[in-house]
């Protein structure tokens, strides 16, 4: 709780203390009121009760500690691409994707005044999905834990020189004018969402819609093995829809790819795809199994 901002901190006990009351109906958000992982909580879930956490490690941590029933956490985004060390916390967490929310993304410029600004404050994100926005007009962009906190940050310094990005809502929350609206550079920007629960979805209460199966692999150090692991998914006519890769650890030695695929295990092509793949991998984990929020292809 000390870690906020001191303009969020009642509104994040008043959430916290609702979500205590019914932590099944929870779920957990990294950031302020009024960021936008809040917003697209309450968007894919309307019903539910939205508990702000400082990091994306505590909001997962929330859950496995039984505080609240999911989590909704950015994967990544149409322009500025993967959400920093979603990789590496989505395997480590125990937890399941069971769903996804994909979440048009506007972002205000916003202060005590109208600027001129000297610097502006918010998540990476946020400044990487508005960095020529900032250039253009000489602002010294600064990186802020989220973008709602940021807004809080900027209204409890009293500087009219210095500026959050952030949601609209968030001006309304901290007290701040919006100096300028739709800052981000590409007006077609989009963030996907994975909602994660301690119990995976079991395939079969899917009743034949579209499906994603999100998983991770390290392929055995043996020539054209990444080569024959793919060829899994052409041989049984499985659409891959995203591979990404990354290190795992620090000798450089083993290469980790995630990976979305289009249909769910129970489907015959599916299982015989990732059997193969098993076959030529050193480890595969199946992260989820989920109902599609956008069609493929």
């Amino acid at each position: 709780m000390q870690n906020f901002p001191t303009l969020a901190k009642a509104m994040v006990a008043t959430m916290r203390e609702s979500a205590a009351a019914e932590p099944q109906r929870a779920i957990t958000f990294q950031g302020s009121p009024g960021a936008n992982s809040h917003r697209a909580a309450m968007e894919a879930c309307p019903d539910c009760l939205p508990l702000p956490c400082f990091s994306f490690a505590d909001a997962i941590d929330a859950v496995k500690a039984g505080k609240a029933g999911s989590a909704i956490i950015p994967i990544e985004n149409s322009q500025h691409g993967r959400v920093a060390d979603i990789h590496f916390l989505l395997p480590a967490s125990g937890l399941s994707i069971v769903g996804e929310y994909f979440m048009p993304i506007d972002h205000a410029l916003m202060g005590l005044g109208k600027g001129p600004f000297k610097a502006a404050y918010s998540h990476p994100q946020a400044l990487g999905q508005s960095h020529h926005f900032l250039r253009e007009r000489g602002i010294v962009p600064i990186n802020y834990t989220d973008t709602a906190g940021a807004a809080a940050f900027v209204a409890e310094q009293g500087d009219p020189s210095i500026a959050a990005i952030s949601p609209p809502i968030a001006a309304e929350l901290y007290g701040l004018e919006i100096a300028e609206q739709n800052v981000q550079d590409a007006h077609d920007n989009m963030t996907r969402f994975v909602i994660l629960a301690q119990d995976p979805l079991d395939p079969a209460v899917l009743d034949g819609d579209e499906a994603i199966t999100t998983f991770v692999f390290e392929v055995k150090n043996v020539p054209a093995a990444l080569y024959k692991a793919l060829g899994c998914f052409a041989t049984n006519g499985v659409n891959m829809t995203k591979l990404e890769s990354y290190q795992e650890g620090a000798s450089f030695a083993a290469t980790m790819f995630y990976a979305d695929i289009v249909g769910a295990p129970g489907d015959p092509a599916v299982d015989r795809a990732l059997e193969e793949l098993a076959f030529h991998s050193k480890e595969l984990r199946i992260l989820g199994c989920y109902r599609q929020a956008r069609k493929r292809g």
